[in-house]
């Protein structure tokens, strides 16, 4: 049984009008990057439809250094609908706060059930790790609110 230390939230870095799912991501993550499965362990669709990804008991591939003992949530969305997908432009600033009511019910939904079956987990954005955006917004000012 994994330690799980921390719950880290993720976006999907796609516009609001790509209404992906788990299993697009995982054929990005597998035939992408040539990884076992998806890297993360829930995925939360536009409509607030939760998936599951990668089975909680093994470790992700969504936080570098951290998948050994985290949970990886992935929220569908997060780039700006004016983001062309182009290499080279800086994706911190076409990156925006665009998920549904939905989401984000179900996204507090899913951290209420996981801090109860992991009680000592703390709540973290990907951003708190790592130069990306992603998730797009403050994870624990959004979960004090």
């Amino acid at each position: 049984m994994r330690k799980i230390k921390k719950i880290i939230v993720h976006c999907s870095a796609t516009k609001a009008s790509q209404d992906i799912d788990a299993s697009a991501i995982r054929d990005w993550h597998t035939e992408g990057n040539g990884w076992s499965d998806i890297g993360y362990h829930f995925v939360i669709k536009r409509d607030g439809t939760l998936e599951q990804g990668r089975n909680v008991k093994d470790s992700g591939a969504h936080c570098k250094g951290y998948n050994s003992t985290s949970i990886g949530i992935c929220l569908v969305g997060g780039m700006s609908d004016n983001h062309d997908n182009h290499e080279g432009h800086d994706k911190a600033l076409q990156a925006e706060f665009n998920f549904t009511l939905e989401q984000m019910t179900e996204l507090r939904r899913l951290v209420v059930d996981l801090q109860k079956e992991y009680p000592d987990a703390t709540l973290h954005g990907h951003n708190e790790f790592s130069s990306k955006a992603c998730p797009c917004f403050d994870v624990k000012q959004w979960w004090k609110g």
